[in-house]
């Protein structure tokens, strides 16, 4: 065998076994993509817990995405910080508004989505209801750090996020209270919210296509391998002709 086809044989050998390994990472993505589904649509179905259920979920190390949860408190109107975002396929702002708890401790919620026009909540009265209010809803995550590098910096001068910042959203509107915010967001559920707040914006949608792309690369590592074969195959017939 000559220098260039052992070369030819290694990358074969090389990209089969590269091309199977994708094939093998999308099946175990495909396993924990089903018991993320398993779980959220389980949680869905219960009663929401307290927020210190959600807390002591958390300190145990467990993942609280989405998972039904309720508070009881006052919204701080004058505090709240507008997440970027479109809903039904137009843009605005998602807004979260800190929620006092009856311990004194603050929550984000998110209570909604808003158009371009009503980000200023001067224009929105209605929506900022006063007195004690109770919440239901999905705890989200509150994430550590951008998403990728693709994603603008918050503007928290414009009062406008780009990602969910927690700590940043807390030293914008809290100041001296940050060390009194709660550790996670609410999303409110799609109870009625005046002033044209559209409240219910969470999205719980999980693409799964990992046994497509799975069966997609053991197919071309086969193809390559089926290919290779032939090649020396063909080469061996041409030599002992």
């Amino acid at each position: 065998m000559t220098v260039r086809s052992i070369i030819l044989l290694v990358a074969i050998v090389l990209g089969t076994a590269f091309l199977s390994g994708l094939g093998v990472w999308q099946l175990q993505r495909l396993a924990w993509k089903e018991a993320l589904i398993e779980r959220v649509e389980t949680g869905l179905s219960k009663e929401p817990v307290s927020v210190a259920a959600i807390e002591q979920a958390l300190a145990a190390g467990e993942d609280v995405e989405y998972r039904p949860a309720r508070a009881t408190g006052s919204f701080l109107h004058a505090r709240e910080a507008h997440y970027f975002a479109t809903f039904k396929g137009q843009p605005g702002y998602f807004v979260y508004t800190p929620l006092q708890l009856d311990d004194g401790r603050m929550l984000f919620v998110n209570r909604g989505f808003v158009t371009m026009n009503n980000k200023d909540r001067a224009v929105r009265p209605e929506s900022l209801v006063e007195g004690r209010q109770e919440i239901s809803g999905l705890a989200r995550n509150a994430p550590s750090a951008k998403p990728n590098s693709f994603v603008p910096d918050n503007d928290l001068e414009k009062n406008i996020f780009y990602w969910k910042s927690l700590t940043q959203m807390t030293d914008r509107s809290m100041d001296s209270m940050a060390a009194n915010v709660v550790p996670f967001f609410l999303d409110a559920d799609d109870a009625p919210v005046p002033g044209g707040i559209t409240g219910g914006v969470t999205r719980i949608t999980f693409p799964n296509s990992h046994l497509q792309y799975a069966l997609t690369w053991f197919g071309l590592a086969g193809t390559l391998l089926v290919v290779g074969l032939s090649f020396f195959w063909s080469r061996r017939k041409a030599v002992s002709a």
